[in-house]
């Protein structure tokens, strides 16, 4: 096929098909997603002055200043001051410390139980693996946050280890479904037979065996539930029914949201919101990553 445009000749049957490809310009978070050492390297700094608050502050964040209250941020108090005079720079880094631990443990306490929960499903006869995975699904089709709440309003006064529990105990479900797939496709391996027949117990062999076969393909999940449990607390603080004021947090300091909001004292809900978000995005951008490289290994097997 031939036509004439001019003095050009345009030569060939599909002629119509073909396009000049434009390199497509990368946003901003699609080039931060590929750089996860920013991430990381973001968090590592949070963690460290979380971890060792001491270091970057000598003030106590419970001391209340009574004459400096609802300052805006300034040389003298970088990040201003509360509604009780504390300063919030000073409460950031220990308030930090309270969620990060929150996160951690939360994240422990919810992986261990989707750990063996679905190692129990994944080697288990048909109908009680199709009974618990049926629970499962139940589960899963209540909003968590609605159970949490439940939970805790049940238990009434909050402490870091009782909200880390409550956050753990309610979110190991999609982690044990993940964990069950992965092992219904290795139980009947050699290597585990041979197991059996020598007289391992369960724990053993999913230390020994089924252990460092599925972690791999669950931690983007693991990383992912430390970001969610930082949230789920700063949600529950946020609704009242989380850490109390005297125990500082990211999110107990947002609980004070409201009244900073009417009172035009945007620092005090800005600053605690942007390092939660931040630490957030990291989080989740750090386990994006290890999910994509997770694939990566997967497809070249």
């Amino acid at each position: 096929m031939e036509r004439q445009y001019g003095d050009f000749e345009i030569v060939g049957e599909n002629y119509l098909s073909y396009e000049i490809k434009v390199p497509k310009r990368k946003t901003f978070s699609e080039w931060i997603k590929e750089k996860p050492y920013i991430s990381l390297s973001i968090l590592l700094i949070i963690i460290v002055g979380c971890v060792f608050p001491g270091i970057i502050t000598k003030s106590a964040p419970a001391y209340m200043d009574l004459s400096n209250t609802n300052i805006a941020p300034n040389s003298t108090f970088y990040f201003g001051t509360d509604s009780l005079g504390r300063d919030i720079f000073t409460m950031i880094w220990y308030g930090g410390r309270i969620s990060l631990f929150i996160g951690v443990l939360a994240t422990v306490i919810s992986t261990t139980i989707a750990i063996v929960y679905g190692s129990i499903s994944g080697v288990a006869a048909e109908w009680l693996d199709d009974m618990m995975m049926r629970f499962t699904e139940i589960i899963l089709s209540i909003p968590s946050i609605l159970i949490i709440i439940f939970v805790q309003a049940m238990i009434g006064q909050a402490n870091p280890v009782s909200i880390a529990i409550v956050i753990g105990i309610t979110s190991w479900m999609n982690i044990s479904k993940i964990v069950r797939s992965e092992v219904r496709q290795i139980r009947n391996s050699e290597y585990i037979l041979a197991a059996k027949c020598a007289g391992a117990n369960f724990f053993y062999i999913l230390k020994q065996h089924l252990l460092p076969n599925f972690i791999s393909a669950i931690m983007f999940m693991v990383v992912t539930n430390v970001g969610s449990a930082i949230g789920i607390e700063a949600t529950l603080s946020f609704l009242g029914i989380g850490l109390p004021l005297e125990i500082i947090s990211w999110g107990s300091m947002l609980s004070l949201a409201e009244k900073a909001l009417l009172s035009n004292y945007w620092w005090i809900i800005l600053i605690p919101g942007l390092f939660l978000v931040i630490t957030l995005v990291c989080i989740t951008n750090i386990g994006d990553y290890v999910r994509r490289n997770n694939n990566k290994e997967f497809s070249n097997l």
